[in-house]
């Protein structure tokens, strides 16, 4: 009896095994298909419904006097992409700065109360982020446009006459990288934490410093997650609609950071116009949005390669 027993469990365990992993595969695969199902609607239904807008003979003059549909959506893309990596370039080192911080220079008590405090600042609605920017940071930028101005007034980002408002795309950007700081915050905090300690203190123990220990085994091994991070912010950034637009005063395109009404982006285009739209005009909305679409595939697609690059170079170095 004890030498069958045995025997007749394995296979009833085996059988379990083998059923949940199908039924977990089954239910990733259905999760993945739904997701390109739905993604593949989306792109379907924004093409279908501005085409109207796009084909040339169609464009209808609704749009700020632009003559064709790229004359009126291009200036939109370069101000959605402007905000956004002023976003990027203002939050990426305050959020590496700080994940290095919490990871491996404070205290760990201290550590998790600013890891606490940071992800907080994610559950804050945007609108709250776009009343603070138009209401407190609008005016404290004012003085620094005076003086970017007349001390860089002859680079191109800096000319023009500075706003009195500070309701201008860099003051937008200012805003965006707070907001997406919590994001880029967390997802580098976690990947530095998960370097192997053994490569630290290795580092360590032939004599480097704190600085020339990260430098040679934390970034080599967080590269990767921290491009993700970078490129999940960069999306947040792209899609932001309220913030923007009750930071920023719409306009048409200008290279100047510094000038109130030079500059709009396609969430903040689509958001003032969208309810009262119509017809034509709801068209070339929906177009706009498919460029916003477009670009942000585009932006994922880049930063899915860097990743995988990455990840090869690594599995060849190990």
């Amino acid at each position: 009896m004890t030498t069958t027993s045995p025997r007749t469990k394995t296979p009833a365990r085996n059988t379990t095994s083998a059923v949940g992993d199908k039924v977990f595969k089954g239910m990733s695969w259905t999760g993945g298909v739904i997701i390109l199902v739905v993604l593949a609607f989306v792109a379907l239904f924004l093409l279908t419904r501005s085409l109207p807008a796009i084909a040339p003979d169609t464009f209808g003059p609704g749009a700020d006097q632009a003559i064709d549909f790229w004359g009126y959506v291009w200036p939109l893309m370069a101000g959605t992409v402007i905000v956004s990596a002023i976003a990027l370039l203002l939050a990426t080192p305050v959020a590496m700065g700080v994940s290095l911080f919490i990871s491996h220079y404070a205290p760990r008590r201290f550590a998790n109360t600013i890891g606490y405090v940071i992800d907080l600042l994610a559950a804050i609605p945007s609108v709250v982020y776009g009343a603070w920017g138009m209401l407190v940071i609008a005016p404290l930028m004012v003085p620094i446009y005076q003086w970017l101005h007349d001390n860089l007034g002859f680079i191109p980002l800096f000319a023009g006459d500075p706003s009195t408002t500070g309701r201008t795309i860099l003051t937008s950007g200012v805003v965006l990288a707070v907001m997406v700081l919590p994001i880029m915050t967390a997802l580098c905090r976690e990947i530095f934490l998960q370097v192997p300690h053994l490569q630290e203190e290795a580092a360590l123990g032939l004599g480097a410093t704190r600085w020339e220990m990260i430098k040679m085994t934390v970034f080599p091994f967080a590269r990767a997650g921290i491009i993700s991070s970078i490129m999940l912010a960069l999306g947040r950034a792209l899609g932001e609609t309220m913030a923007v637009t009750m930071v920023l005063s719409p306009g048409g395109f200008s290279w100047s950071l510094i000038t109130s009404g030079a500059n709009a982006t396609i969430p903040s285009e689509i958001a003032l116009n969208f309810p009262e739209a119509f017809g034509q005009r709801q068209a070339e909305l929906i177009a706009a949005g498919l460029m916003l679409f477009v670009i942000t595939l585009i932006v994922n697609v880049i930063a899915r390669a860097i990743v995988n690059s990455h990840a090869k170079k690594a599995e060849g170095l190990s």
